[in-house]
């Protein structure tokens, strides 16, 4: 449309929620209320777009302002009702032509399909004023949209004013209205405030309108789910299901199988592609992407990762990561910020990956933190290994290179370079440059005290097992060897 100027209402202070946060700003699939709301604005391509900020407009205008730049801002300093919040708009906008689109900032559901249809109605109409409707099965609450004998709006009456007759109307306002901005100029001058709340009530224009014999009408939505608002916590979690199982039934039709929706939750911005699957307990958060066939769950919650084809995610939890194409994580594995994973790389069971990268067929399986690390192409990290990359004041990077073996239980004293196909014993703590192919050892020869149960836990059933398997041993002796030396056992575990 060449002059559409669409006002968002986000000045209310929302004291329901009980929150610090103010209401539009409670988030919903990823997004804030009044974040759904601007998207589904952006679809009807506005000349202007005007958010109308109160209470909380240290939070609320700089949230606006970020996820659409261009937006004017309008500032009702006191909450006096509606067509106040809109008179201060249309002061901040400068309209004078052209159509003016009221919305509000706490209808999540709200699509940018029923916005473009609502508007192109009423601008081919050639109406002064137009209300999107819906009819519902319980009514009550709702302000009830009363027609004339020709089907036009007559008026909109609100629960407590309505007749029994005009009470079992079930098409309702859903607020949401379109002007001609003539007459809408025209009209919030002789809007007054003669009510038991004294505030300005934007519906009185359907009567001024009536009143100068102009045309007033109500575009029905058969969705009617996208014009309710929440006020309170509750309503916001039903929102909120009603929006996932929207985006599950959208990615299903898509061609992504998933197992249990009752269990799932997918921000509305996430992509997936054909043939992902998705197991139950899954949340797919932010940005995240997940290419074909790739498997994610149980039992996960991602944000913002990239997942490749083919990889499989098993409970685990991630975020600011990338997870290459056949590559396989979990379960219970947690991907910090920075971690990324080659294709066919693997990370195991009870294992911490920040800020390291895993090259192509690179495995980490068992019981690990890596931090600040590269590990190179087709190594093998031993379980039980610590990569310590902080010594209590800066933050220092292990390169681990192709091919290379490294033992259970190492520590790794970064910064540290373990070379290409190089090799460290159980239990090493490396804290010096292993050069290619060598292999690294720190502890000294394993070493027994002989007879010390039977000596300092005498009485206790492991001195009882102890003298019972040395009798079996030695007969004759009654008694450990004494020798004081001990199993030579090496420290990468072979004899």
């Amino acid at each position: 449309m060449s002059d559409l100027t669409v006002i968002v209402l986000a000045a209310g202070g929302g004291t329901r929620m009980k929150s610090k946060t103010m209401k539009v700003l409670h988030p919903i699939a990823g997004r804030s209320m009044v974040g759904h709301v601007l998207a589904a604005v952006a679809a009807v391509q506005p000349t202007s777009v005007v958010a109308v900020v109160g209470h909380g407009r240290e939070q609320v205008g700089p949230h606006i302002q970020q996820l659409l730049p261009s937006v004017v801002l309008a500032v009702q300093e006191e909450q006096r009702g509606t067509a106040d919040a809109v008179r201060v708009a249309v002061e901040a906008a400068g309209t004078t032509s052209g159509t003016v689109l009221v919305t509000y900032g706490d209808t999540p559901l709200l699509e940018g399909a029923t916005l473009r249809a609502f508007a192109d109605d009423h601008v081919g109409s050639g109406r002064a004023m137009s209300i999107l409707s819906g009819h519902v099965a319980d009514p009550t609450g709702y302000g009830r949209v009363v027609r004339s004998a020709d089907g036009s709006v007559e008026a909109i009456v609100e629960q407590r004013d309505a007749s029994p007759e005009q009470a079992a109307i079930s098409e309702i306002n859903s607020g949401i209205v379109a002007y001609d901005a003539a007459f809408l100029l025209s009209a919030l001058p002789r809007i007054g405030n003669d009510n038991a709340k004294g505030e300005y009530y934007l519906t009185d224009t359907v009567a001024l309108a009536r009143g100068d014999g102009l045309d007033v009408d109500a575009f029905p939505v058969e969705d009617v789910d996208q014009t309710e608002g929440a006020n309170d916590r509750f309503e916001l979690s039903q929102l909120a299901r009603i929006k996932n199982q929207r985006i599950l039934r959208h990615w299903m039709a898509e061609g992504v199988t998933v197992i249990d929706p009752a269990t799932t939750w997918i921000d509305v911005d996430v992509t997936l592609a054909p043939d992902v699957t998705v197991l139950p307990g899954v949340q797919l958060l932010g940005a995240s992407a997940v290419a074909e066939d790739a498997v994610v769950g149980p039992d996960c919650t991602l944000k913002d990762v990239e997942i490749g084809a083919g990889a499989k995610v098993v409970r685990t939890h991630a975020e600011l990561a990338v997870i290459g194409a056949e590559a396989q994580v979990g379960p219970f594995s947690y991907l910090r910020p920075g971690a990324r994973l080659a294709p066919r790389s693997k990370v195991g069971a009870f294992v911490e990956l920040k800020n390291a990268e895993l090259g192509e067929g690179a495995k980490v399986p068992h019981l690990s933190y890596v931090g600040d690390a590269e590990i190179g192409e087709g190594t093998n990290i031993g379980a039980g290994t610590i990569v310590a990359n902080y010594d209590g004041v800066a933050k220092h990077r292990t390169v681990v290179g192709r091919h290379a073996k490294t033992g259970a239980n190492n520590t790794f004293v970064a910064p540290v370079t373990i070379g290409d196909g190089a090799s460290t014993g159980a239990g090493a703590v490396v804290r010096e440059d292993v050069p290619p192919g060598s292999l690294a050892l720190s502890a000294g020869k394993q070493w027994h005290l002989d007879d010390w149960v039977l000596n300092k836990r005498a009485g206790t059933a492991s001195a009882t097992a102890a003298q019972e398997a040395l009798d079996r041993t030695d007969p004759g002796t009654g008694s450990g060897t004494g020798s004081g030396t001990g199993s030579d056992v090496g420290e990468d575990g072979s004899r």
